[in-house]
Formats: structure tokens, C-alpha cells, sequence
């Protein structure tokens, strides 16, 4: 006891106290990164991490104020530690794209967007991969690696969007008279917004039609609507004012050789 017992005692205080500091860093971490507004299994996951760390290096301390050579211990545990890096390579790289995506937030849960080559809504981001539902309502689980890697199309970022049209109408056909129409149609439209201005312009004089390009604006969440509307409106229209909608077609000229 007179040998080892103060070096016991000091190891038992650094234990018990090391404790309490782990314990009390890792509330303060857990706290700041909830006002973050961090995803929740973030924080749990971090949060772990840092309180495993910290009591491994208490119980090192401890064992070091005992006279045990932690030389061993440490070598081990790096060792361990790059073995374990290696076999996770990929899921610790989706975890830090993970910690990126909900640390910058370039989306949310609910937005619609396009990563990795899919197209969907988001329903979920969790430290290794995102969740997104098709429009045809199937669920596709993308990495998040996959999704860092490559350019994130966030289409519901904006509260307002554009919407891209084109029409063509025959070269016969009154130019003046087809703007004023599809211009029309636009301004009676209940969903297309007075500003920005829409785009009603001659964009091509093409192969057998004269194209207009028509590009109303609308809230983003009228964009579909906005879409599929205008276009039978427009159809509708010209049907009523003679105005021609061509389809490809091509002059045959015949010779006859004597």
C-alpha cells in the first residue's frame, strides 16, 4: 500500500474525474451542435465518438499513472484503428459526404432534385445516403458519396421557376396574330406571375415550322400545372383561330426519264 497506493488513488481520481469531463464536453458539443440544427443522428453519432475518444485516453492516463507502459496499448489501437479505416473506406466517405450535405444543407427534405443521374424527392438525409421518391412514387437509396461527387439540380430551391416551352406554327400562318395569341393565353392564365415578364418570341425558323419559344413564370409548385395547362390552352387556341400547328413533312419532286 505504501508502494502503490498513492499511485492507485491518483489513477481512481484521474478515472473519476476524466469521467466527469468526458461526460461534460460531450454535452457541451451535443448542445451546440442541436442549436446547429444538426441532424439528429449526427449529433448521437459524433457525439458517441467524442465521448469514446475521451474516456480512451482517461483510461490511458490512468493506467500510465499505474506504471503499465501504454506504448503497446497505443500502438494497438492505431493499428486497429487503420485496419478498421481500410475496411470502411467507402461507408466513412459516405459519412463524411454525409456530414457535408447536412452541414452546407444544399437540400432538404422535401425539395425535389437531381443526383447521382436520379431524378426525386427528398424523404430523407442520413449520415451515408439520401432517400429520394420518384415521381412514380419508387424509393431509390443514393450514397451519399455518390451525391457529392457529382452536381446537385435543386429545382424547388427557388420560390419561383420558369417554365420552357416551344411552339411551332406554319409558315403560312400570321406571325403577329400566333404571338398575340400565345401572349393571351398567358395573361389569362391564373398561375403565370406579371413579373417576371413571360418570353413570347420567335426562336427558330425551323425545317417546317416557325418555333416560338413561350416561357411563362410561375411558383414552384404550380410548375407542372403551369405546363400541362398552357400547352392544351395554346393547342385549344390556335384550333380556334385557324392558327396551324405543322407536323414534319417533306416535298417529294418526281421525274420521269424518257
Amino acid at each position: 500500500m505504501t508502494d502503490y497506493g498513492p499511485n492507485l488513488l491518483a489513477a481512481v481520481a484521474i478515472l473519476v474525474v476524466g469521467y466527469l469531463v468526458a461526460k461534460t464536453l460531450t454535452g457541451v458539443v451535443r448542445r451546440i451542435m442541436r442549436k446547429a440544427n444538426l441532424d439528429r443522428t449526427l449529433v448521437s453519432f459524433l457525439c458517441n465518438l467524442i465521448y469514446m475518444l475521451l474516456i480512451t485516453l482517461v483510461v490511458l492516463a490512468a493506467l500510465s499513472k499505474l506504471g503499465v507502459d501504454t506504448t503497446t496499448f497505443a500502438a494497438v489501437l492505431a493499428a486497429g484503428g487503420l485496419a478498421i479505416g481500410f475496411a470502411l473506406q467507402g461507408s466513412l466517405g459516405n459519412f463524411a459526404a454525409g456530414v457535408m450535405l447536412i452541414a452546407l444543407r444544399p437540400f432538404k427534405v422535401g425539395d425535389l432534385v437531381e443526383v447521382a443521374g436520379v431524378e426525386g424527392v427528398v424523404e430523407e438525409i442520413t449520415v451515408f445516403a439520401t432517400r429520394l421518391r420518384t415521381k412514380d412514387y419508387r424509393t431509390i437509396i443514393v450514397p451519399n458519396g455518390s451525391v457529392t461527387e457529382g452536381t446537385i439540380t435543386n429545382y424547388t430551391a427557388e420560390e419561383i421557376r420558369r417554365v420552357d416551352m416551344v411552339f411551332g406554327i406554319g409558315y403560312d400562318d400570321d406571325i403577329k396574330k400566333a404571338k398575340e395569341l400565345f401572349q393571351k393565353v398567358l395573361d389569362e392564365h391564373p398561375l403565370v406571375l406579371d413579373s417576371p415578364t413571360p418570353d413570347v418570341a420567335v426562336s427558330e425558323l425551323a425545317d417546317s415550322s416557325v418555333n416560338f419559344v413561350v416561357r411563362p413564370w410561375c411558383k414552384t409548385d404550380d410548375y407542372f400545372n403551369v405546363m400541362f395547362d398552357v400547352t392544351e390552352k395554346i393547342k385549344l387556341a390556335c384550333d380556334a383561330s385557324g392558327v396551324s400547328i405543322p407536323f414534319p413533312q417533306r416535298d417529294v419532286h418526281l421525274h420521269q426519264v424518257a
